[in-house]
């Protein structure tokens, strides 16, 4: 007579670490991510530069964006490059006068020597509206500016 094995249980999983471990992946996650801090209004194709360095990011770097408006913003600005500062939109160079004397007053008068004004600039701004947001921070005093690019030769200049 043949005997029938007994079914052998398995044994449940032990939950008691799940807490811990979902703790340090949520501690992980808030330390490691970086938030989103500039939600952009304008379009931004950067430029490529054959030869690029990295910002040195000890010193206070506040950025400025030009570009088209996005496509929902363009019935309220238009197609024409604009200049986003923050989050807002400048009617024109004016808002930048206004935007230096407030970083000027955020990073203190120990730091203005170190601010460093960023240009994030479309690839096809004219350089008219270059010239006049250079111009306005040369005005201000304002003469450590960066721009930024993307390393490269550019894909459909080889087109």
């Amino acid at each position: 007579m043949l005997k029938k094995k007994k079914k052998k249980s398995v044994p449940a999983i032990s939950t008691a670490s799940l807490p811990d471990i979902v703790f340090m992946l949520l501690f992980f996650f808030m330390v490691a991510t970086k938030m989103k801090e500039v939600t952009l209004k304008v379009e931004i194709k950067r430029p490529f530069a054959s030869f690029a360095t990295k910002l040195d990011d000890t010193n206070p770097i506040k950025t400025v964006y030009v570009g088209r408006p996005i496509t929902s913003m363009q019935g309220v600005y238009g197609t024409e490059s604009r200049i986003q500062i923050n989050d807002v939109i400048a009617s024109d160079v004016n808002g930048l006068v206004q935007a230096v004397d407030d970083w000027r007053n955020e990073i203190g008068d120990a730091n203005v020597p170190k601010l460093t004004v960023l240009l994030k600039i479309d690839r096809n701004t004219k350089m008219g509206v270059v010239n006049d947001i250079k111009k306005t921070l040369r005005d201000r005093e304002q003469y450590k500016i960066a721009y930024s690019s993307s390393k490269g030769d550019d894909p459909e200049e080889n087109n």
